[in-house]
């Protein structure tokens, strides 16, 4: 093997390397560039040239292939060629089978061929490059990443996620938060698809999937599955409000996901701003469910309609204010987080309760009829049996 080919398989090596590519993806890459340049230099328009690069030598084989077609099918001659004439040299030709020519060897290739095989070979890179980055972060659609701001476009961030930028548009930015050039920060994969430029990777601040994969980073028992989401309700920015559950019967899962000394939610808070979370246990009880979605205020009693999906909770007037919260937003997310219609009234008071009883007795309690209209009543019916 001489030198030049021993530093031209040597280069494929290093390329391989650099973009952390398959070796076998870029050979067939470089395969196919040197068939494009020899059928520049050394054949005609529409044939087909097939390279074989031996990947321990360097050497090239060149072959023209011909494809047999039915005579009357035949169109293009320099690819194809008539099962009638290819019979002639091969008895048992049959239409779709290929006839392979090798083709004498070119030491060195014309500086147009040259070329062509340097601009296929790019084109081909960046292909396989795309494609594998597509398919590394397709992988991880749905997950939280770290990132960085690469660039501010108008109303839409640019992030970078290492060997990709990706997209966060203004409805994926949560509200208030103001965000710079070089700023680190956590984001969730939404979406990623292939494009003719390369793949599109859409992330998200305010996807509730954020709040999920972000306990799944900071709760290990979470990520092991013996605590589970059951369901998030969120709020981007102000307040989120999550159902969690173990399977386990000796774990508490609120305390899991709180963390010693409130450790383990801290961290979650750290990276989502003013943003409160209320940590709620699951139920299989519709009631108990729905009692738990109200915290922090506490519930008296409650009235469920599964005919239209409703839940009237009636709970003390001094927790009026936080069962509803501020603009209705705690009723709100209890609503979203099972899924019911929630609507709250107030309980009544001991006192309430006793003057309604005292009313009720009043009105059940028969009318004394006066003496007179009873004395009436008997001089009444002495007239009428005479």
């Amino acid at each position: 093997m001489n030198e030049d080919k021993a530093n031209f398989i040597q280069a494929i090596e290093e390329l391989c390397e650099e973009k952390g590519l398959d070796k076998e993806i870029v050979i067939s890459t470089v395969e196919a560039a040197l068939a494009a340049a020899y059928r520049k230099d050394y054949g005609r328009p529409k044939q087909v040239i097939r390279a074989k690069l031996d990947p321990g030598t360097g050497e090239a084989e060149m072959s023209k292939i011909t494809t047999v077609v039915a005579d009357e099918e035949l169109e293009n001659p320099e690819a194809e060629i008539a099962l009638s004439e290819a019979k002639k040299s091969k008895k048992k030709a049959k239409v779709g089978d290929e006839i392979i020519e090798p083709l004498p060897k070119e030491e060195t290739f014309g500086r147009i061929a040259a070329q062509t095989a340097k601009q296929v070979i790019i084109q081909r890179i960046r292909e396989a490059e795309r494609d594998m980055i597509y398919s590394e972060f397709k992988e991880r659609e749905h997950s939280v990443v770290n990132g960085s701001v690469q660039q501010i476009e108008g109303k839409n961030i640019v992030v970078s996620l290492g060997k990709v930028n990706a997209i966060m548009f203004p409805s994926d930015q949560i509200k208030d938060e103001r965000y710079y050039v070089g700023q680190r920060l956590k984001v969730y994969i939404k979406e990623v698809a292939q494009t003719s430029r390369g793949p599109q990777i859409l992330v998200s601040r305010t996807d509730e999937g954020l709040i999920s994969g972000l306990f799944e980073l900071e709760v290990p028992e979470i990520a092991n599955g013996t605590v589970e989401i059951k369901n998030i309700a969120r709020e981007a920015g102000s307040r989120t409000k999550i159902a969690v559950i173990a399977h386990d019967e000796n774990i508490d899962p609120i305390g899991s996901c709180v963390g010693q000394r409130g450790t383990r939610v801290q961290s979650v808070l750290a990276e989502v701003g003013e943003e409160k979370i209320d940590i709620i246990l699951w139920d299989e009880d519709v009631e108990k469910y729905i009692m738990n979605a109200l915290s922090p205020a506490k519930c008296d009693r409650i009235v469920i309609s599964s005919k239209d999906n409703k839940a009237t909770v009636y709970v003390p007037e001094d927790s009026l204010s936080l069962a509803i919260g501020k603009n209705g937003q705690n009723v709100r997310l209890a609503s979203k987080l099972t899924g019911w219609g929630i609507d709250i009234e107030k309980a009544e008071t001991e006192e309430e309760k006793a003057e309604k009883d005292t009313s009720d007795e009043e009105k059940s309690k028969p009318k004394k009829k006066s003496a007179k209209k009873t004395r009436k009543k008997v001089a009444d019916d002495k007239i009428d049996t005479k």
